[in-house]
């Protein structure tokens, strides 16, 4: 992303950024990157054309929506690793148990550095609102939370 230009919040963030992404390989302490996208769900409305010799399959362009969903993706760069989760909807609930399924992924870890965007639902509170005091307190000493910048206003 391109700063904006004289935005010293947004630089800074993106330093925090840029030093946790210089950090060197620790099991006990991996740097784990979360994003989410919404999907649409399609159908075909036609049998697809089987491939034929010197002919690739041929698919029509037509299609019905089935729907959407949404893909979790959490991936450690520096140790190859990524881990997905399908979800019928983008809510607190299902980025809750997203975190919970990443600490028990990391379940050996002494702390894991989560590095995430600043959507409003990607805050500490969804942890308050799905599970029980103890569990969200719990999930929450698991991570340190760094959020990518945002494209804010100048002036």
């Amino acid at each position: 992303m391109i700063p904006p230009k004289a935005n010293a919040e947004f630089v800074a963030a993106m330093e925090q950024v840029l030093d946790v992404y210089r950090r060197p390989y620790e099991p006990d302490h991996p740097v784990v990157c979360m994003d989410e996208t919404p999907h649409q769900l399609i159908a075909e409305t036609r049998e697809p054309l089987p491939v034929s010799a010197g002919q690739p399959c041929r698919v029509d362009y037509e299609y019905r929506r089935m729907g959407t969903c949404n893909v979790f993706m959490a991936a450690e760069p520096l140790a190859g690793i990524r881990m997905t989760k399908v979800t019928e909807r983008r809510a607190k609930r299902d980025f809750a148990q997203f975190l919970s399924d990443i600490a028990e992924r990391y379940r050996s870890a002494k702390s894991i550095t989560l590095v995430k965007d600043n959507l409003n639902m990607h805050r500490p509170d969804a942890l308050y609102e799905v599970f029980e005091l103890g569990v969200a307190r719990a999930l929450w000493d698991r991570f340190e939370f760094v959020y990518t910048p945002t494209g804010m206003a100048v002036g």
